[in-house]
C-alpha cells in the first residue's frame, strides 16, 4: 500500500523531494557528528546521576529564559517564516513553522508542567522475594542517548529538550532546515540555561548544517546513540528503518478514521467530527476519512455537507455518497484510488459509506496507519467491538482525534506518537524515555 501525503514538509529528509528552497536560508555550520556523540555520552552519564530537584530546577531555569529571550526566538523564525512564504509554503505548513509571543509563553508553560510531573528515574517497577533468599526488583533509568530527526515544528524542539532532561537523557536533535534559525535560536536559550545551572551544555545539541549526508553519517551513530526518534513523512521512517544501526521508533503518520454508527447522536457528534478535521489541519492526529453507515446517510450526509462548507472543508466523497452531499454550499468531488490512504494535512475529507460495522473495521485495518481511529456511537456493544478490533494507538468512542496528544493525556509533552509495538505506544512521554536495570540484592548465595 502507498501512503500519500498530500501536503509535506518540503524538507528533503522528510519527503524524499528536492527542495524549493533558493533563499537566504543559513547553510549551516560545519557539524562534527562523532564529536557531538561523544560529547552527548559523556553529559547523558552526568545527567544520570542528577536528583530530581537539580533536573526540576534546570527546567525552570529553561522556562524562564524562553521568556526572557523570546523576542531574539521570534527575530529569528520570523526569518524563517519569510523564507517560507518566498518558497511558496502552504498556510498549514508555515503554521506548524510560526512561532508567536503566546507559543512562546506556552512552551515556557509546558515546561513548567514537565516540572511539576513525577520523575520516573529511581522508580521501583517490580519487588520480590525469590525462593532461594535472592530479593530482586527492577528499577528505571534513563536510556541514555537519543536522536530525535523531525519536522518543521520548532516547538518540537523544547518538548523534545524538556522531556529529556527530565529522565536524564541527553539528545542530539536535527530538525528541519525551514526552521533552522529558529531552532538554533531556542538551543541557545535551553544551552545558556543548562551552563548558568552548571549543568553540561552537551545535553542538548542541535545538529546545525542542513546538509542531507549528515543525516546518513547520524543514522549509524550507534556507538553513542540509544533510540532513534523520526517525525516526519513515510520516506523519513522508510530511510531510518533501512539504513538506522540505531534502534528506530516511528510514527507521526496519520491517515485518521471515524466510523459513525446507526445509533450516533449526530448532533453531538457532528461537533467531534468538526474539532476533529478542522481545529488543526495539518497534525498527524486530525481526522482524514469519515465512514458513514449507509442507513443513515441521507440524514446525516446533508447536514456533514452544510457544516463542512461553513468550515471549508473540501470533501471527496465515494458515488454513492454523492447525491446526499451536493447542493449544501460544499465542495464535494469524487473520491480517487489513492484517496483513503492521504493523510492530507489540511481543509479535505474523505467520505465513504460502509454497510456495517465490520466492513468499517474492514476498512480501518487496511489503511489506517494505527495512529489515531474512532467510533461514534450510543451502543455499548458496537463501541467494544470497535475496539477490541482497532489497533491504533489510541481508540476514541465519542472523542475528538485531535486528543491523541501527550499534553492532552497528562503527560506534559511527547517526543512522539509511536504507532509500533514495542517499547512504546502512543504518546511517548517520561516513562516511555526510560529503560529498567534489574537489581539483585543477597545473601553470599551462589548458584547450583
Amino acid at each position: 500500500m502507498t501512503i500519500v501525503v498530500k501536503q509535506p514538509d518540503t524538507i528533503e529528509e522528510t519527503t524524499g523531494q528536492p527542495s524549493r528552497n533558493k533563499s537566504s536560508q543559513p547553510a549551516g555550520q560545519p557539524v562534527d557528528i562523532e564529536a557531538m556523540g561523544k560529547a552527548a555520552r559523556q553529559a547523558s552519564r552526568k545527567l544520570a546521576g542528577l536528583s530530581s530537584t537539580r533536573k526540576n530546577e534546570a527546567l525552570h531555569a529553561i522556562a524562564d529564559a524562553l521568556e526572557e529571550r523570546s523576542a531574539e526566538v521570534l527575530a529569528q523564525n520570523e526569518l524563517d517564516i519569510a523564507d517560507g512564504r518566498a518558497n511558496g509554503l502552504s498556510d498549514a505548513l508555515l503554521d506548524r513553522l510560526q512561532l508567536t509571543p503566546e507559543r512562546m509563553r506556552g512552551l515556557a508553560d509546558d515546561t513548567r508542567k514537565v516540572a511539576a510531573l513525577p520523575d520516573p528515574v529511581g522508580a521501583e517497577l517490580e519487588s520480590r522475594l525469590l525462593p532461594n533468599g535472592l530479593r530482586l526488583s527492577r528499577r528505571r533509568i534513563p536510556i541514555g542517548v537519543l536522536g530525535v530527526i523531525y519536522e518543521a515544528r520548532p516547538n518540537t524542539t523544547i518538548d523534545i529538550a524538556v522531556l529529556s532532561l527530565k529522565t536524564g537523557n541527553a539528545v542530539i536533535l536535527r530538525g528541519g532546515k525551514e526552521t533552522l534559525r529558529s531552532n538554533l535560536a531556542l538551543v541557545s536559550v535551553i544551552v545558556g540555561a543548562l551552563q548558568a545551572q552548571g549543568l553540561p551544555s552537551e545535553a542538548i545539541q542541535y545538529i546545525g548544517n542542513p546538509d542531507r549526508a549528515l543525516v546518513s553519517q547520524f543514522l549509524r551513530m550507534d556507538n553513542y546513540v540509544d533510540m532513534l526518534i523520526p517525525r516526519g513523512g513515510n520516506s523519513l521512517h522508510r530511510l531510518c528503518r533501512e539504513q538506522s544501526t540505531i534502534p528506530v521508533i516511528t510514527g507521526g503518520i496519520g491517515i485518521c478514521h471515524y466510523y459513525v454508527d446507526i445509533t450516533a447522536d449526530q448532533e453531538r457528534g457532528m461537533d467531534v467530527i468538526v474539532n476533529a478535521r478542522t481545529q488543526r489541519p495539518s497534525v498527524c492526529n486530525a481526522l482524514d476519512t469519515l465512514l458513514v453507515n449507509r442507513q443513515i446517510a441521507p440524514e446525516f450526509l446533508p447536514k456533514l455537507a452544510q457544516r463542512m462548507a461553513e468550515c471549508g472543508v473540501e470533501i471527496r466523497a465515494t458515488p454513492d455518497a454523492m447525491p446526499f452531499l451536493t447542493d449544501r454550499g460544499a465542495t464535494v468531488i469524487p473520491a480517487g484510488p489513492d484517496d483513503w490512504d492521504t493523510e492530507w494535512m489540511t481543509l479535505i475529507l474523505g467520505v465513504k459509506l460502509v454497510d456495517s460495522l465490520d466492513e468499517a473495521v474492514a476498512h480501518i485495518q487496511e489503511h489506517s496507519q494505527d495512529h489515531s481511529d474512532g467510533i461514534l456511537t450510543q451502543d455499548w456493544n458496537n463501541a467494544q467491538r470497535f475496539v477490541d478490533a482497532v489497533n491504533s494507538s489510541a481508540v476514541f468512542v465519542n472523542a475528538s482525534t485531535r486528543f491523541n496528544d501527550g499534553g492532552e493525556f497528562g503527560l506534559g509533552a511527547e517526543v512522539a506518537i509511536s504507532t509500533q509495538k514495542l517499547h512504546a505506544r502512543g504518546p511517548m512521554g517520561l516513562e516511555e524515555l526510560t529503560t529498567y536495570k534489574w537489581i539483585v540484592l543477597g545473601d553470599m548465595q551462589v548458584r547450583e
